[in-house]
Order: C-alpha cells, then sequence, then structure tokens
C-alpha cells in the first residue's frame, strides 16, 4: 500500500533498506489540538505591538521558534531588525496570551498510533519548535510511559529553529539513529521542510485550514488528512517498511 512512496524515499538517500527505529513527533497540532489557541494568542498579542497577523498566519510559521517568527514579521512590517531580548519580551506577551487560552485537548487518535508504536519496538521522540513550558510540562504526565523527557527536543536546545533541520538533526542524535532510522510526522509546512531537509521520511498530518498541498510541495512522502487516519493506516504502513529489508 505504501511501497511506491518508501521506494522513492530510498532511493533517493541511497537506501538499501528502511528500517525505522523512531518516530519523531512534532506536538502542537499533532499530539494536541493546541493550534487554535496558539492562532489567537499570536494574533492578539501582536496586535498589541502594532504587528498585523492573522490567525491563520500561525499556520504559515508554524514550527518556528517564537522569536523568529516576531523578527520576520517586524523586519517585514516594520523594517528593521530586532534585538534578541526585544523578540523575547514580545514573545513573553505572546505565552502570556496563550496560557489564558483553554485547555488544549490531545489530538484525537495520537496516543492509540503511540502506543501501537511502542508495541512495534520503536521509540518516540517529540520535537517541537515550542518554547511554552506550560505545554511542555504536561507531556510526560499526559503521555506516560510513551514520551520521556530526555527524548524531547524544544527551542531551548537549538540555535536554528524549523524550518531549518537543526531540530530534526537533534532528535536523531537524541534517539541515537541515522535519518534512514526515523519517521516524522507533522502537520505544519516548515515543520515539513525541516523533516525532509533532515533526510527523515516525513509524514504530513493535514490538521489545520492549509491545503494539502501546502505539505506536499514541501516535501511530504505521505499526507494523511486527519491523526486518525495515520493511526489506522500504521499497521499497513509498518509492514511496508519490513518488506523493504528484505
Amino acid at each position: 500500500m505504501f511501497e511506491n512512496e518508501i521506494s522513492k524515499y530510498m532511493k533517493k538517500h541511497g537506501l538499501e533498506a528502511f528500517t525505522p527505529k523512531a518516530v519523531l513527533f512534532d506536538m502542537d497540532g499533532v499530539l494536541y489540538d493546541s493550534m487554535p489557541n496558539h492562532a489567537r494568542s499570536w494574533h492578539s498579542s501582536m496586535a498589541g505591538f502594532g504587528i498585523d497577523m492573522a490567525p491563520e498566519e500561525a499556520y504559515k510559521y508554524e514550527g518556528m521558534r517564537g522569536v523568529e517568527t516576531i523578527k520576520l514579521l517586524a523586519k517585514r512590517q516594520w523594517g528593521r531588525d530586532l534585538s534578541d531580548d526585544e523578540a523575547a519580551a514580545m514573545y513573553e506577551k505572546k505565552a502570556e496570551a496563550f496560557r489564558a487560552c483553554p485547555k488544549a485537548e490531545k489530538m484525537e487518535g495520537v496516543e492509540v498510533l503511540m502506543r501501537k508504536i511502542k508495541a512495534d519496538g520503536l521509540k518516540i521522540v517529540v520535537v517541537t519548535g515550542s518554547g511554552q513550558k506550560s505545554l511542555l510540562h504536561r507531556l510526560e504526565e499526559e503521555f506516560a510511559g510513551l514520551v520521556r523527557g530526555d527524548l524531547i527536543v524544544t527551542s531551548f536546545d537549538v540555535m536554528h529553529g524549523k524550518p531549518d533541520p537543526e531540530p530534526y538533526l537533534r532528535g536523531l542524535e537524541k534517539a541515537g539513529i541515522t535519518p534512514g532510522e526515523g519517521i516524522v510526522v507533522e502537520n505544519a509546512p516548515l515543520g515539513v521542510r525541516a523533516g525532509v531537509a533532515a533526510g527523515i521520511f516525513t509524514i504530513g498530518v493535514n490538521t489545520g485550514p492549509l491545503p494539502d498541498k501546502a505539505l506536499i510541495d514541501e516535501g511530504a512522502n505521505l499526507v494523511f488528512p486527519r491523526m486518525t487516519a495515520l493511526r489506522d493506516a500504521w499497521e499497513a504502513l509498518f509492514s511496508a517498511t519490513r518488506n523493504s529489508a528484505m
């Protein structure tokens, strides 16, 4: 069912087999249905500084470190470069707005998917551009037995956020695997670009308002319409990876 996409990936990267040992998950919009809260928070907090950021734009910049997003917007709208301290102070206002939002629930289907992945002997890594400590602190508690603190990459662990491949390369390092031994699960175009740039088989799950084309154009190897669809397809996908080694 997925043999053709796997074959294309293997050919592109010169692999004789594709034997995943870890799945690297983004957090917002993948583990948690938190993007609507982020979108509202970005819009309201940036408006307070005189920066125009429509809620839907949050999905375009999703995955980028918050300070980098603010610097980009300021450069584009104000025509000047912000210092790290200026951008960090503005990002704190965004974080305050986010903390005031209702609690984001787990994305439907993701916990069952993760349990399937663990049962198949693969590690689970979380790779997020977020610095929202209120969400990060929930991961180990709410995904008990699935997510480990030493296998989480956040904005604090990297110099360059998505779409740079550094966050996913750092995730590979923490998992002790090579690019050809991982699978990325992303919902954001910039995140897909980062996974592809890291040389990892990248799955796009379209949990937001952007068209599938936004994920395909960034090089996603597969695109699913929702997390439950990937959950239901996992057995067939994992079986296809096992067959690639024969």
